[in-house]
């Protein structure tokens, strides 16, 4: 099963972008999205790097809460589940 966790979007540069989730940002290719993307947007990113599908914004922040929400209740470091 693959958990994709909203990422926004904080900068682009061509086919590329820098997302924002958690406090941690990376690289990601934007090259499978069929529409274009804006900054703010969110994106959910699959194994590889690549955003496969653009997030309405209300989705992914009940999506980020809730994970936020499992989190707080766990004492793993849920990093370890990337």
């Amino acid at each position: 099963m693959c958990l994709a966790v909203p990422s926004k979007v904080i900068a682009i540069d061509g086919d590329m972008a820098t997302v924002e989730s958690f406090g941690e940002t990376r690289q990601v290719s934007l090259l499978l999205l069929p529409e274009p993307v804006a900054l703010g947007d969110y994106l959910l990113i699959q194994a590889g790097g690549f955003a496969f599908e653009r997030v309405e914004v209300e989705r992914a922040e009940d999506s980020l809460r809730a994970m936020q929400e499992l989190m707080e209740l766990s004492t793993e470091d849920v990093r370890a589940w990337q």
